[in-house]
């Protein structure tokens, strides 16, 4: 009885290491009797006892890998430090198996040599400005040389870059110095335009005062002539009222028929009134002369005040 309980045990177990559970973004590599079996995605899968094993278990999903920095010379024979990130995947898991021993060391220094060869052909200020190209060349160099090993890579960044500390310093230097002269011309760019913007307030300050001086003198000349004009309506206007009294007067005259009595006693009062004037010399007419007693002598009156 002990054993036939031994046996089923082992029976089980047996069974129990038959049966692989392939995860979610990985894949199995299975050899049979050392020599390339099968590859196993997600899923539940059996394998035959003591024949079949899993030689590689290999993780699908993207990854990253930041390679230490990497000397290297540029054109301009200017050595630098650059350390890199690569992101890349598996894509066949049968060519990563059998392609290359040890692929992180082999992408690692395939890495350094293309960064190399790229950055040879670049001096000093390409190298700072054209990390874009670079990237995108090493990329390219990656993906085709990874291809065989089953490897996509996806991305490749230039992390750091780091000059000497000459060059550092130098560098430094030159953006003080622009940094200064960016700041010089602004602030001459700024009194230019205070200067320029006081002398166009001066200006419109001027033209202002002269349209409200030219306003003014034309409002006076306008108020002036417009007095002058009232003024010479207002006699017109009363010499007209004269005029118009005197000719009332007449009419008024003519339709009452006045008697040749009343005529002469007017012609009398206008004589007085005459006569009370400054004139030297009367000549008294023929018709008063007869009213006053006065007939046939004329009359000169000599006034008191010379």
């Amino acid at each position: 009885m002990p054993v036939i309980i031994g046996l089923l045990v082992i029976i089980l177990i047996v069974v129990a290491s038959c049966v692989r559970i392939v995860p979610q973004a990985h894949s199995y590599v299975v050899e049979r009797l050392g020599g390339f079996q099968a590859t196993w995605n997600v899923g539940i899968h059996f394998m035959v006892p003591f024949i079949d094993k899993v030689a590689k278990r290999v993780l699908l999903k993207e990854q990253v890998v930041d390679f230490a920095p990497q000397p290297v010379i540029t054109k301009d024979n200017v050595t630098m430090k650059i350390d890199t990130v690569v992101f890349f995947q598996i894509t066949d898991p049968k060519l990563f198996a059998y392609g290359v021993e040890r692929p992180l060391i082999a992408i690692e220094n395939l890495t350094a040599t293309t960064l190399r060869n790229i950055i040879g052909d670049l001096e000093l200020d390409q190298t700072l400005t054209s990390r874009e190209i670079i990237n995108t060349k090493m990329r390219v160099s990656l993906d085709v040389a990874t291809d065989p090993w089953g490897i996509k890579v996806n991305r490749v960044e230039l992390k750091n870059i780091i000059p000497p500390a000459a060059i550092q310093d130098a560098m430094e230097k030159q953006m003080k110095a622009e940094r200064e002269r960016r700041e010089a011309i602004l602030r001459a760019e700024g009194e230019k335009t205070s200067q320029i913007l006081v002398a166009e307030g001066k200006k419109q300050s001027a033209i202002l005062e002269a349209e409200a001086e030219k306003a003014a003198a034309i409002l006076r000349a306008e108020a002036v002539k417009e007095a002058t004009i009232r003024e010479a309506e207002g006699q017109a206007e009363a010499i007209l009222t004269v005029q118009k009294a005197n000719a009332d007067g007449i009419r008024f005259l003519n339709d009452s028929s006045p008697s040749t009595a009343v005529l002469q006693i007017k012609s009398l009062e206008a004589f007085q009134k005459a006569a009370d004037g400054k004139a030297t010399k009367i000549i008294i007419p023929s018709e008063i002369q007869g009213i006053a007693g006065l007939a046939k002598s004329i009359t000169e009156v000599v006034s008191d005040k010379q």
